[in-house]
């Protein structure tokens, strides 16, 4: 007989990322990815997204792949929401998804993929733990609120259990014309511009100007209706906008660069993206 060790019984348990496990809203799951499989479902949401509905542009292998994908898909976290079933659709399926760097996880002579768009030295002076979101989408059908929701929440979770100070990421905008978005744009600046003592700026030969219309010539109700559901979700949250946008010609949009300071907004942030588990 072998004798296993026994941990004395005043040892705590070792704490869990409660995304290891999941929160859930009826159907529906939020979790971080477990395993190649997963990631691979992620990736195809990601292409049926970008590539077969907002009309990105893919290269010959993701083409060939039907996948989304890049380098960082390595370094990262994934986080899904599953719906577990609704009539008519694929049980299991995953129908959202957003992509997690955290700052501790970038190997050396790496960086973060928002410094391919926006100087964020300034940010990136803070001390402490952040992470970066990106290459979020949602499914066409899922983009109602729940999803949306439920993804917010996983990032709360995230965000509590690894300390973070920030998290930050690009925010897109569909389409590639800044005069037609000039309202959108122009709101963003006038409104909800981060504080200068971290605030990223477009990168000089990708900057476009976002005061393209006076305050007082923007009706804020008719444009908030027009932002899309993830950047309005981001500005209930009590998120910030970075000085300058960027034109994204591979995946058709306009980007902006989306920053919350956890500490400065953490009891809005918990109050409505608490990581409560809630079953039903």
């Amino acid at each position: 007989m072998v004798n296993l060790p026994i941990e004395p019984p005043d040892t705590p348990a070792p704490r869990q990322d409660p995304l290891l496990r999941s929160l859930r809203v009826g159907r529906l799951e939020v979790r971080l990815a477990q395993g190649a499989e997963e990631v691979d479902a992620i990736q195809a949401l990601r292409y049926r997204v970008f590539y077969q509905e907002m009309a990105a542009r893919p290269d010959a292998e993701m083409r060939r792949r039907e996948r989304d994908f890049d380098a960082f898909d390595e370094i990262c976290d994934h986080l899904l929401v599953i719906d577990h079933g609704k009539a008519g659709t694929e049980p299991g399926r995953v129908v959202g998804t957003y992509r997690l760097l955290r700052r501790s996880r970038i190997p050396p002579g790496r960086a973060f993929y928002t410094a391919g768009e926006y100087d964020i030295d300034r940010l990136l002076s803070m001390d402490g733990e952040m992470v970066e979101l990106g290459r979020s989408c949602v499914e066409a059908t899922h983009r109602s609120g729940a999803a949306i929701q439920l993804l917010l929440r996983g990032i709360g979770a995230y965000v509590t259990y690894h300390g973070c100070v920030a998290m930050f990421g690009c925010a897109s905008l569909p389409g590639t014309d800044v005069e037609a978005m000039a309202p959108q744009l122009a709101y963003l600046y006038h409104h909800h511009l981060t504080p200068e003592d971290i605030r990223p700026r477009a990168r000089p030969e990708l900057y476009v100007a976002m005061d393209r219309l006076p305050a007082d010539a923007i009706d804020d109700r008719a444009v908030t209706a027009f932002l899309p559901p993830l950047v309005k979700g981001y500005l209930r949250a009590g998120c910030k906008i970075g000085d300058g946008a960027v034109v994204d010609h591979q995946f058709q949009t306009t980007d902006v660069c989306v920053v919350l300071i956890t500490e400065r907004a953490a009891a809005r942030y918990r109050s409505r993206y608490g990581s409560e588990n809630e079953e039903s």
